[in-house]
């Protein structure tokens, strides 16, 4: 069986060669076939020549360029339209995959499943806020969505080869490559697994890109949003029309004069007024994801061809 292993690289120059030697104890004693693609997503620091090394020590190294840092699932797109593998494995290439899970991830593969996700055992060492926002964002978007996303899940992950193929077929730009695997609906299971620490340096995925990511993933594939601020809106207009009823009441009472309701008018308005700005933010992040889907940008763009060890010869020769 030909197996593609996908890695993605981000300024990894100081961690890929280590990645690779592990990579390479993994699956070095495995009866398959092994092409390693390593998508370096845009890197900025030496990444792409220690990847070249790679590829004169290692015949199944192949190397795609990213024309700059169009983000990981991007890099991840990339790794899947070029993967020619029977199965696709796609990991990180920061060692926080452990390759040793290979084995099992192609064997339950062997077991009949289209899919195998994998999903971290709790970490002592993530921090308490961590732990907190990651539970509410799962929690918050299979709540909003459809499409059952499993909580602590990772991009390390095996795909068959139908699998691929129908995920080549889904170009939308706004992407969250995990419920997207769900969405397609194959046959899946999951793995538990153990992160390894970083080998060297520290996350790309600050605050700014996780709030993208949670913003891609909900308003991706759930309508929900706009459904519940309608329910808003009828809250609010039956809080108003209760509002209304009470200086009905005392008039038909034959008080003639009403304490001013400057309290609740000031509330009322405040109430009203984040109610329409809240609404109007969430139709406009629609918006936004419609315009940029119908502006039919590619999900990413390569620098030069993909390289491998025929490439880097040829260009020697000459």
């Amino acid at each position: 069986m030909n197996v593609s292993i996908v890695v993605t690289v981000y300024n990894e120059a100081k961690v890929i060669r280590e990645f690779h030697k592990r990579l390479r104890e993994a699956i070095d004693n495995l009866p398959h076939s092994f092409e390693i693609l390593y998508i370096n997503d845009g890197s900025t620091d030496e990444t792409e020549s220690e990847a070249i090394v790679l590829i004169r020590q290692d015949t199944r190294v192949r190397l795609i360029n990213l024309s700059r840092n169009f983000g990981h699932e991007a890099a991840l797109t990339a790794g899947l339209d070029f993967a020619d593998g029977d199965v696709v494995i796609t990991m990180d290439g920061d060692g926080q995959h452990p390759p040793g899970y290979i084995l099992d991830l192609l064997d339950l593969h062997a077991q009949g499943f289209d899919v195998v996700l994998t999903q971290r055992f709790a970490d002592p060492d993530v921090g308490l806020v961590k732990r907190i926002t990651s539970k509410m964002f799962y929690w918050l978007i299979n709540l909003l969505s459809q499409t059952e996303v499993v909580p602590g899940g990772s991009d390390y992950r095996l795909l068959s080869r139908d699998a691929v193929l129908s995920f080549r077929q889904i170009r939308e730009i706004n992407r969250f490559i995990r419920g997207l695997v769900n969405w397609m609906g194959y046959r899946w299971t999951t793995l538990h697994i153990e992160h390894s620490p970083r080998i060297a340096g520290e996350s790309k995925y600050g605050v700014r890109k996780l709030f993208k990511l949670a913003f891609d993933a909900i308003f991706s594939f759930s309508t929900v949003p706009i459904r519940l601020m309608i329910i808003v809106g009828f809250i609010v207009l039956s809080l108003a029309f209760l509002e209304f009823l009470d200086p009905l009441i005392q008039v038909l009472r034959g008080r003639d004069e009403l304490l001013p309701g400057w309290t609740t008018l000031i509330v009322s308005v405040l109430v009203l007024g984040a109610t329409q700005l809240m609404t109007l933010a969430i139709v406009g992040q629609y918006v936004g994801l419609v315009y940029e889907e119908v502006k039919g940008r590619p999900i990413y763009l390569l620098r030069g061809k993909p390289l491998d060890s025929e490439g880097l010869d040829d260009e020697s020769s000459t």
